[in-house]
C-alpha cells in the first residue's frame, strides 16, 4: 500500500528549501503543519529556525549563520498589501535577531517557486547566484556581477536568464564588504535594510537569489480574501489618505513643526532648513511619479529624477527618499539640500547600505568632529562639519567601500565610539548597538520603550507610533475591539498607555509575520479573516495577536541564548533628556517612569518582571513548548525547566 503526500497546508507549499553554499547540497524541508498555523511566517518563522538551528556564539559573518528569506502565508493570495516578505539571520551590527522587511514582488514570485522558506548556510569559494524557478535550484557563478551597482546587475540579469520578469534579491558593494548595515535589495530600490543582513549574503560570497514562479500555492476559500481585498479597495483612501496624498516624506514638514524632526543627532529641537527637504518641495520639483508593490492600490513609493551634467544627477530606477532617509541623511546631518540627500539615496540604493545606520554614522562623526574627538590624523583628513552636503555624500562613499575613516564607520556608531574613546559613547545612539530610526522619543514616549524592547535593536517598524493614538482614529476603532482605551497623550507612560502598546506591538510583529504592510488600514478582523482563508483554519482576533506575541517570545529566547540579557534594553540618555525649547520643552522620560514601564511590559508578556526571561507558563500558553521541546536537552536556557 503506497501512502500518499499529505497536502500542503491553505496558503503554503509544505516546503522550505535548505541551500549549504559550501558544498552545494539541496535539502528539502517539510514541517508539520502546526508550524504555518501557529507561526505564518516572516519573523516568527525567522526566530525559530535560529533558535532551532543556530548555535550561540555563532559569528554572524561565519559560514555557519544562516540566511533566511521568509514569505507569510498570505504572499501569492493577492491580499492588497501582501507584497512583503521576511529577511532574517543573526545580525553582524548587533549580535541579536536580525530581521527585516522588504516591499515589491520578490516575496510573492518567490513563493510562487513552490517553496515557502528559503534558509542558507556556508561560504561559496567564489561568488554566486542563486537562480531559483519552478522547483528548480541552480548555484551559477558571478564573478561577472561582483562590484558591481544594483542596477546593473539587474540588467544583466534579466539579459543572462532571457527573462525580465524574474525577481532579484541582491547587494551591492556595502554587502560585498560586509559593511555591518549593508542592505539586501529587492527590485533594485526596496530594501530590507536594517541589522546588517547585506553583510551576511556577502559573507557567504552570494551576490544574489534570483526567483521566478509560475506555481502559486492553493488557497481554501478564495472568496474570504476577495471579501477583505474589496474593504480595502473600499476604505484606503480615507483610512490611509496620508499614503496616498504624499507618502511618509510628508513626515519632515508635519514633525518639524512640533519639534520632533531628528536635527544635529538629536541635538536639537529645531531644523530651520526642514522646508528645504519637505516632501512637498521634493513633489514641486523632482518627483517623477509614484511606484508600488505587488498587489498595492495606495503607491506610497517616491520615485525621484534631475537630470544635470553634476554629481546631483538622479537616476528614477532607484526609487527615492522616504521620511527615514530624508531626516537621517538631511537634518539628523543638519543637511538642507534635497538634491544631495536624494543623491545620497541613490548611491544607498546602488551600493546596498541602509539609509538609517548611514545617515546616523556620519551624523555621529560631524558630532565627534565638532567636538573636537576627531582630527585629520585619526580620519586621512575627512572632517565632515554640519550641513555640509558634500561630507554627508562623501561618507556614504567611504563607508560603502571601506575606504580609509569609512572602514570604522562601516563598523557602526557602537563600534566607532567605543574605538574613538574620550566620551563618544554617550552621543552614540543606539539600542544594542543599531542606530536608533529618526523618530523622536520625546514626543512619541512609548516608541522610545519601543526602540528599547524591539529584539532587533532600535526599530520604528516592530513599534507603536504614539501620535497615531492621541485622537480618534482608525487605529484607536481596532484597538478597541479588544481592548477599551480612549486618545492618550503621547508621552504618557502610564497603565492605559502599557496595555495599548502591548496590543499594539503584538500587531505589529504579527503583522510583519503575515507580511502585510502596517499602512494598510486592516483591523484585527481582516487579517483574522484572511488568514482563515489561505488556510481553511478558523483563525480570531486574539489569534492574530498571539502570532505577534509568539513573534516576540521567539526573538527573546534566541537573544537570550545569545548572551543578551534585560540590561540591554536600554534607551540613550539624549533621548530621554528634555528639551529646554520648542514645543517639546520640558517633555522627558524619567529613569523611573521608564524602568516602570518597562518591567509592566514585562509582566504584560509572561517575562520574567526583573530579568525579562519568558515563563514556562506563558510558552506553553501560547502553544511554543511542542517546538521548542526538541532543543530542551541541547541548552536550559529556554525557560522550559527539566
Amino acid at each position: 500500500m503506497t501512502t500518499q503526500p499529505r497536502p500542503p497546508f491553505g496558503g503554503t507549499h509544505g516546503k522550505i528549501l535548505h541551500v549549504d553554499l559550501t558544498s552545494g547540497q539541496l535539502r528539502i524541508e517539510t514541517p508539520d503543519d502546526y508550524i504555518y498555523r501557529t507561526l505564518i511566517g516572516g519573523r516568527a518563522l525567522i526566530a525559530y529556525l535560529l533558535l532551532r538551528d543556530l548555535p550561540p556564539g555563532t559569528d554572524p559573518l561565519g559560514p555557519e549563520n544562516r540566511l533566511i528569506f521568509a514569505p507569510g502565508i498570505l504572499q501569492g493570495t493577492h491580499l492588497p498589501g501582501s507584497g512583503r516578505h521576511g529577511v532574517g539571520a543573526k545580525s553582524p551590527l548587533t549580535g541579536a535577531l536580525g530581521s527585516s522587511e522588504a516591499g515589491g514582488w520578490w516575496g510573492t514570485e518567490f513563493k510562487g517557486t513552490g517553496f515557502d522558506a528559503l534558509v542558507i548556510r556556508g561560504r561559496a569559494a567564489q561568488p554566486v547566484y542563486l537562480w531559483i524557478k519552478d522547483g528548480e535550484v541552480e548555484m551559477r557563478p558571478a564573478e561577472h556581477l561582483w562590484g558591481k551597482e544594483t542596477a546593473e546587475v539587474a540588467a544583466l540579469l534579466h539579459e543572462e536568464l532571457g527573462d525580465h520578469k524574474v525577481r532579484i534579491a541582491q547587494i551591492g558593494i556595502a554587502g560585498e564588504n560586509q559593511v555591518r548595515f549593508a542592505a539586501i535589495m529587492h527590485d533594485i530600490n526596496r530594501a530590507a535594510g536594517r541589522n546588517g543582513l547585506g553583510a551576511v549574503m556577502g559573507s557567504k560570497n552570494l551576490k544574489a537569489v534570483v526567483v521566478r514562479g509560475t506555481q502559486p500555492p492553493s488557497v481554501v476559500d478564495r472568496k474570504r480574501i476577495v471579501t477583505v481585498a474589496r474593504w480595502l479597495g473600499q476604505n484606503y483612501k480615507v483610512d490611509a489618505a496620508w499614503a496616498v496624498k504624499m507618502g511618509t516624506p510628508a513626515g519632515v514638514s508635519s514633525l518639524g513643526l512640533i519639534s520632533a524632526l531628528p536635527t544635529r543627532n538629536f541635538q536639537h529641537h529645531a531644523f530651520p532648513g526642514r522646508e528645504k527637504i519637505s516632501g512637498e518641495l521634493m513633489h514641486e520639483t523632482i518627483l517623477k511619479g509614484r511606484d508600488t508593490c505587488m498587489v498595492c492600490p495606495i503607491a506610497c513609493k517616491q520615485v525621484v529624477a534631475h537630470e544635470d551634467a553634476d554629481e546631483y544627477s538622479l537616476a528614477p530606477v532607484y526609487g527615492g527618499p522616504e521620511y527615514e532617509t530624508l531626516a537621517a541623511l538631511g537634518s539628523d546631518c543638519g543637511v538642507d539640500n534635497l538634491l544631495a540627500v536624494a543623491k545620497a539615496n541613490e548611491r544607498c540604493a546602488a551600493y546596498g547600505l541602509d539609509t538609517i545606520s548611514a545617515g546616523a554614522t556620519i551624523a555621529f562623526v560631524m558630532e565627534c568632529v565638532d567636538r573636537g574627538l576627531l582630527t585629520a590624523d585619526a580620519t586621512g583628513g575627512y572632517l565632515p562639519r554640519w550641513g555640509d552636503a558634500r561630507a554627508m555624500l562623501a561618507g556614504v562613499e567611504l563607508i560603502a567601500r571601506r575606504e580609509g575613516f569609512g572602514d570604522k564607520m562601516a563598523e557602526g556608531v557602537a563600534r566607532l565610539a567605543a574605538d574613538i574613546g574620550n566620551g563618544a559613547e554617550a552621543f552614540a545612539l543606539h539600542v544594542k548597538g543599531q542606530e536608533l530610526p529618526m523618530h523622536e522619543p520625546r514626543l512619541k514616549a512609548a516608541m522610545g520603550l519601543g526602540y528599547a524592547v524591539a529584539p532587533v535593536g532600535a526599530d520604528h517598524m516592530m513599534n507603536i507610533h504614539d501620535t497615531d493614538f492621541a485622537s480618534p482614529g482608525y487605529r484607536l476603532q481596532r484597538v478597541n475591539s479588544v481592548y477599551k482605551v480612549g486618545p492618550l497623550p503621547p508621552d504618557d507612560l502610564g497603565e492605559e498607555k502599557m496595555n495599548l502598546f502591548y496590543h499594539e506591538v503584538n500587531w505589529m510583529h504579527a503583522l510583519d509575520c503575515c507580511l502585510i504592510c502596517m499602512f494598510h488600514p486592516y483591523r484585527y478582523e481582516h487579517v483574522a479573516e484572511a488568514l482563515s482563508g489561505a488556510t481553511g483554519v478558523e483563525y480570531s482576533i486574539e489569534d492574530v495577536l498571539a502570532v505577534g506575541e509568539r513573534a516576540q517570545t521567539l526573538s527573546r529566547l534566541f537573544n537570550y541564548r545569545q548572551g543578551f540579557t534585560a540590561a540591554d534594553d536600554r534607551l540613550p540618555g539624549r533621548v530621554m533628556k528634555a528639551f529646554n525649547t520648542g514645543p517639546l520643552a520640558g517633555i522627558e522620560i524619567t529613569p523611573a517612569s521608564f524602568d516602570w514601564a518597562l518591567h509592566r511590559f514585562y509582566e504584560l508578556m509572561g517575562w520574567d518582571r526583573e530579568t525579562g526571561t519568558p515563563l514556562p507558563e506563558r510558552i506553553e500558553a501560547l502553544g511554543l513548548t511542542k517546538l521548542l521541546a526538541e532543543m530542551r536537552h541541547r541548552d536550559h536556557v529556554l525557560g522550559l525547566g527539566e
